[in-house]
């Protein structure tokens, strides 16, 4: 049998042990051989892709108690598709023409706590964005001033990630504002999975639109995105998407894929999450377990995880002359091999995030701290010897 990682191998790509999260850049999540097969046999034969995505979008807003779902090219596929929809939404046709815009509503309200990297695809629709409040607070005031007829769409980004500050106002209180004056509500809920609840619980609440990457929690392929709400929006998406030539055209999702995040989407609302908690416990304690007693760390167990997910994870504090050496015990992480990749906490210490990690990787993730921690210590020590000895 071919050993794991040897396609990436044979290109000079090293894989990486993810203990960081579901990022992008490192590939998102691992799909399961189920949604593997299944997307292999969509390949096998020719569809009309408008009714596939029809009957799969049917079939996912049906699972998730939503009126309608359309899979998209990634959740910043979805921003910009949210926004389009939004924006033609009094269209005929729902399809948004730039040569029409001076007539239709182009703002964007978006709380300046909930400014992300990925907000950059509204200016793909030309949108412009209205901030309101600061980083620090947002009084309701703010968003009703800043509502007008040039109003599309108000952009709510939730989860207690470190790209999102504490702010904003609560959904509630935006949804209630919004809906007041007609104005619909996006919420983006990209890395939201888990808890499973997210799927439904944000549209049930009143939101127009919720957006969820199909790569992250769902363990979907990492180029899918699911748009989740009202049908009215849900069709306009559609309207301004691939395979139409219209300007969501480059964001295209094959019938693989297709097939892919449906069943990613069916599998995680079977899966048992109980023993998905367990297993990230159990990690967690495992890294526990091995700082016990030590001097040169501190391992804490802490809740939620990096965007707010309800998931444990470790965080390692470096004591004493590692502390100068995180970023440094990072690289060495990353460098060697197997190629581990964490995330840093704070200036002194790393985070080890089950989420993304197979069985036995934390056995892996400890040995090579434990390989990568004795060097430093001996450098140092080597160091401070040589620095006696010359007097300095």
């Amino acid at each position: 049998m071919t050993e794991r990682g040897e396609i990436y191998r044979r290109l000079g790509v090293e894989p990486v042990v993810n203990a960081n999260a579901t990022m992008t850049v490192l590939g998102g999540s691992l799909m399961r051989p189920e949604t593997l097969e299944d997307m292999r046999q969509a390949s096998e034969c020719f569809v009309d892709l408008i009714e596939l995505e029809t009957a799969v979008g049917a079939r996912i807003a049906a699972l998730t108690q939503n009126d309608a779902c359309f899979v998209c090219g990634g959740t910043t596929a979805a921003i910009f598709l949210a926004a389009v929809a939004c924006m033609a939404r009094s269209v005929p046709d729902g399809v948004l023409r730039f040569a029409e815009l001076p007539r239709l509503p182009d703002e964007v309200i978006i709380h300046r706590a909930h400014r992300i990297p990925y907000d950059r695809a509204f200016e793909l629709a030309r949108a412009k964005l209205i901030e309101i409040g600061m980083p620090a607070g947002t009084c309701a005031t703010d968003l009703e001033l800043a509502i007008s007829e040039r109003t599309a769409m108000i952009f709510y980004v939730t989860g207690g990630g470190g790209q999102v500050g504490p702010g904003a106002l609560p959904l509630a209180d935006v949804l209630r504002i919004a809906h007041d004056r007609g104005v619909p509500v996006v919420v983006d809920a990209a890395a939201q999975i888990p808890p499973v609840e997210s799927l439904w619980s944000f549209t049930k609440a009143g939101a127009d639109l919720v957006l969820f990457s199909g790569g992250k929690g769902l363990r979907g392929p990492a180029s899918t995105g699911l748009i989740l709400g009202r049908a009215d929006l849900v069709a306009g998406c559609r309207a301004n998407s691939a395979p139409l030539e219209r300007l969501g055209r480059s964001m295209k999702v094959g019938k693989e894929d297709m097939i892919g995040i449906l069943s990613a989407v069916e599998l995680y609302l079977a899966e048992d999450h109980v023993a998905t908690d367990r297993f990230y416990e159990e990690a967690v304690a495992f890294v526990f377990a091995w700082g016990a007693g030590r001097a040169d760390v501190e391992v804490v167990r802490e809740f939620p995880s990096e965007a707010g997910q309800p998931m444990a994870r470790a965080r390692i504090a470096f004591r004493g002359p590692l502390v100068r050496h995180r970023d440094a015990v990072a690289a060495d992480l990353l460098g060697g091999r197997p190629r581990i990749s964490v995330r840093p906490a704070g200036d002194d210490g790393i985070y080890v995030n089950p989420h993304t990690m197979l069985p036995g990787e934390v056995d892996v993730i400890v040995r090579r701290l434990d390989e990568i921690l004795a060097a430093r210590a001996a450098a140092a020590g080597s160091t401070e010897r040589r620095a006696a000895g010359t007097g300095s």
